[in-house]
């Protein structure tokens, strides 16, 4: 291959996303990714307990993820996800009852005010409470539009503190609210930063009702994004590697290429790196001082773990795609069978901020799941499950999956 105009140092969305951009626009680009699949943490493997290809997690969009239904746009996958008309969400709460919030086709932002006023799962002093938050979201939305200066949330205060400040009700926070900001943020609501998640729900409730929709993969990962990436690249003369670990070549301070396997070298105007923030310092022998202070913030950053719990079970048990589970360890549950079209009767079980339980064992957490779930779907009660397995974040599945 000629001498690219940019290398692009993994091959997760983030890598294969700057690929398709720059080729796009004419640029000879290489794409290297470490593992032998592309996807990255939005990925898909091998399943040891059955051998099918599951999901490294399961992944939604939100109607306001432009960018990203752009970019599925550009590589020709869009019509890989199912988009909800309007939100619709169902839940199960602790009690058991079933409820679902769904937003009529009204303006913004009265389809959320409608969708809560009709939500049964609430006390009407419950819905009510959600009024003192219109204000705020369009101050907001006016930030971001770079209208106001004025900011909606402190930067020192916490999704819990904000939420509490603007009046929000307990049982508002514990079915709304706080599963939302831990899907979004991946962290506790007492400890997530409340700016933000106040920018999220800036962008998911407004201008637009369908911002707020759901949207799901009805592919796995790779064939839904990677592999239509992956040949959008190389039809236009770009190259996608896979097993293929790489230092990064700096000369006189500057990157000028990769050496892949401490064998090959390829060099390029440019060299962009898509990997995670924990991974960018192995991309270095020694990192050029301009870069050295980056990977040294970057070490010092935490994160939060996301747990998987894939179940395989002897029937359907589920009358939707998706059901939420407030106040669980498990908070949501998605039927992978529903949502492709196929007849699989595979069940994932996702926790966010999953540090209190990341440390159990495979067989810990496939029991925590079926009980949850057996809590709150009456029907999962006699189902037989006739496989498990856990996996998180960037570790395969099996014992101590980790975000």
């Amino acid at each position: 291959m000629t001498r690219p105009d940019a290398v692009v140092v993994g091959g997760g969305v983030a890598g294969l996303a700057a690929a398709a951009a720059l080729v796009d626009r004419g640029a000879r680009v290489t794409v290297v990714e470490a593992r032998p699949m592309l996807g990255g943490r939005a990925g898909s493997y091998l399943d040891p307990a059955t051998g099918e290809e599951v999901d490294n997690g399961q992944h939604i969009l939100l109607g306001c993820y432009r960018e990203s239904f752009a970019f599925l746009r550009r590589v020709g996958a869009a019509s890989h996800v199912r988009v909800q008309p309007s939100l619709e969400v169902p839940y199960v709460d602790l009690g058991g009852i079933r409820t679902t919030l769904s937003c009529p086709l009204l303006p913004v932002p009265w389809h959320l005010v409608g969708a809560i006023i009709e939500w049964d799962a609430l006390r009407w002093r419950d819905r009510l409470s959600v009024l003192g938050l219109g204000q705020v979201i369009r101050t907001a939305q006016r930030h971001l539009a770079g209208k106001t200066t004025r900011l909606a949330a402190s930067p020192e205060e916490t999704v819990e503190n904000w939420l509490v400040r603007n009046g929000q009700s307990a049982r508002l926070r514990e079915m709304l609210w706080e599963p939302l900001a831990l899907a979004a943020l991946n962290q506790p609501p007492a400890e997530a930063a409340a700016p933000p998640f106040v920018r999220v729900l800036a962008e998911m409730f407004g201008p637009e009702p369908s911002a707020s929709s759901i949207a799901l993969p009805i592919l796995s990962l790779r064939e839904m994004y990677a592999e239509p990436a992956r040949r959008y690249i190389e039809a236009r003369g770009g190259e996608v590697l896979t097993n293929a670990r790489v230092r990064v070549i700096v000369e006189h301070g500057r990157a000028v290429g990769i050496r892949v396997r401490d064998r090959e070298e390829i060099r390029a105007a440019s060299v962009i790196s898509a990997v995670p923030w924990f991974a960018l310092g192995d991309l270095f022998d020694e990192p050029p001082d301009r870069v050295g202070s980056l990977v040294a913030a970057a070490s010092r950053m935490a994160s939060y773990p996301i747990v998987t719990v894939n179940l395989w079970l002897d029937r359907r048990v589920l009358d939707t795609p998706f059901v939420g589970l407030p106040g669980r360890a498990m908070q949501w549950v998605f039927d992978r069978g529903q949502i492709t079209g196929l007849s699989a009767t595979l069940l994932s079980l996702v926790s966010s901020g999953a540090a209190a339980i990341v440390t159990e064992e495979n067989d810990a957490l496939v029991a925590l799941a079926v009980k949850e779930l057996g809590e709150a779907i009456p029907a999962a009660r006699s189902a037989v499950v006739r496989a498990g397995s856990a996996a998180g974040g960037d570790r395969p599945p099996g014992v101590h999956p980790r975000g």
